[in-house]
Parts: C-alpha cells; structure tokens; sequence
C-alpha cells in the first residue's frame, strides 16, 4: 500500500506526530493519505475546496444538481482566487513507509500513525491542473463554496470532503 503526506516545504526529513488544530480531541499522531484519495492533496494546503463522487445512494435530482453533464465521477470545486496558486504551486509528495499506519477514515482515505515516520522518497509536483484533468477529475471554480457547502450537506450526495473551509472567503 502507498501512503503519502503533502506539503509545500521540500525538505521534510523526519514526520513527528502532532496535535492537529481541528482535532485536540486526538493523540499525537502523523496523518497520511492513500493513492486513490491524493489527489485531493494537488492543491495549495490552504486552499479551500469541496470534492465529491458520483456513489450509489445518490438520488437523480441531486445527481442532474451536482454532476449535471459531467463524465467525470468526481468533482472538486475551489474558489476563483485559488486558481493562480494552484497553476503555480509546486507541492512535494512524501511516500511514507506504511507499517506503522492504521486507517483512520476508510471513505477518505486517512491514515495515521502513532510513530515518527521517516519518508523513503519525496517528489516534486508541478502542472496540478492537468494532474488532476489527466485522472478524469472535474476541476470547478466559483467564487463562493458557501452555496455549495450548504447544498451538498443537504444533499443525498455521502461520499464528499469539505478541506480547509476555514480559509473559504464568505462573500
């Protein structure tokens, strides 16, 4: 299995665990993520986005909502602002050794570990966009996530992430 962690600093050489902000409920630990779900990951850290998968359960007034036209099975939505920072972003994917990881969230594809973990290679991203158009991602921009947010957490739609909202711009 692939692990990975993200991040815009190129020279990471030891991954301790820590205290994340949103989950002082938690031990310290080292979050990593999975092939299927890195993508999620080929944005700027801060960059607010709502990503979600065509799944069954979904009904037919919200699949015409929320993929329309779409071919694509999954869609990840940013705000418009983002879109130079993620042209020009250069992210660093760390493949972590997976022994010490045990899954966190299956449906997301987090996992954790309770260990210092050291990374056996790191690789520079660049060309985000086309990434994630070449794996058939649909790349949508608005000004606002608000709406979306608020429909999606109506919706019928269950397999969806909201990342670092904190950051969206409430307009």
């Amino acid at each position: 299995m692939h692990l990975y962690h993200f991040s815009e600093e190129s020279d990471i050489d030891i991954f301790e665990p820590r205290v994340k902000a949103n989950r002082t409920d938690m031990p310290p630990v080292v979050w990593a993520i999975d092939r299927e779900h890195e993508f999620t990951f080929f944005v700027p850290r801060d960059c607010p986005r709502i990503v979600y998968k065509k799944a069954e359960g979904v009904s037919v007034e919200d699949e015409a909502k929320f993929f329309g036209l779409s071919s694509s099975d999954i869609i990840m939505t940013v705000e418009t602002h983002w879109y130079q920072a993620i042209r020009d972003a250069v992210i660093y994917r760390y493949t972590l050794p997976s022994e010490s990881f045990e899954v966190f969230d299956e449906t997301a594809g987090y996992y954790i570990s309770q260990k210092t973990v050291r990374p056996t290679h790191r690789e520079p991203l660049t060309n985000l966009i086309e990434k994630l158009i070449e794996m058939n991602i649909e790349l949508r921009f608005t000004p606002n996530l608000f709406p979306l947010r608020d429909a999606i957490l109506r919706s019928t739609v269950k397999d969806f992430g909201i990342h670092r909202f904190g950051s969206a711009r409430q307009l």
